[in-house]
């Protein structure tokens, strides 16, 4: 067993998982957010709708509500607001801490990688307090699969059809959720190796695959 001398933990374990409807429900803070650039800017933007596709990076979201050249400044006012608005009101989602563990258990390191701009991903781990051992934030889909092959993951836990692709891309193991936007025989259809109703069935699953 190769071991990380820092940790104590075994090197060769490296578990990824999205955060935005894997890990934590950030909707109210998402949405309370998209309202306040709302009220901001004058510009209706339906906040519920914003929130039931999270996954694809912000600017993505933003260009469905503002033309091209305004997208920069609106992407820049929305991560001022985040600190304030998105931290608190999000929780982590069912059997979070439970699957982290697991991991950890194992001897394992937990990675999680997010379209979410790192620093505001750092708040919501440190607010929740979930135990992570690293984190990567401003990537997206196959950019996901670059970051799993750089930390030498060889699973990641996603919610969302970027996230499968993701690890495929990297060759990893795609666990998907049906927490996010996305039924199960969606997720199957992307190339989802292993599907769960949520994290409370995590541990299972990677107890019997490391037992495999």
């Amino acid at each position: 067993m190769a071991v990380d001398h820092a940790t104590g933990r075994d090197a060769g374990l490296v578990v990824g998982f999205d955060l935005d409807m894997t890990l934590i429900d950030s909707r109210p803070g998402i949405a309370a957010v998209w309202d306040a650039v709302a009220a901001e800017t004058g510009v209706p933007i339906d906040s519920a709708l914003a929130v039931s596709r999270l996954g694809p990076p912000l600017q993505i979201e933003a260009a469905h509500w503002f033309p091209e050249d305004q997208v920069p400044g609106v992407v820049g006012r929305y991560r001022e607001l985040y600190p304030g608005l998105a931290i608190t009101p999000s929780r982590e989602l069912p059997g979070v801490d439970d699957a982290l563990a697991a991991v950890h258990k194992a001897g394992g390191k937990v990675l999680v990688i997010t379209a979410k701009n790192q620093p505001q991903a750092q708040l919501h781990v440190d607010h929740l307090g979930m135990d992570v051992d690293d984190l990567v934030g401003g990537v997206w889909a196959e950019e996901k699969g670059e970051v799993l092959r750089a930390h030498g993951a060889r699973i990641y836990v996603g919610d969302h059809l970027g996230d499968v692709r993701g690890a495929k891309a990297a060759g990893a193991i795609a666990v998907a959720v049906t927490t996010g936007p996305y039924a199960a025989e969606e997720l199957s259809a992307e190339g989802a190796d292993v599907v769960l109703t949520d994290l409370t069935e995590f541990p299972a699953w990677l107890a019997g695959h490391l037992d495999a």
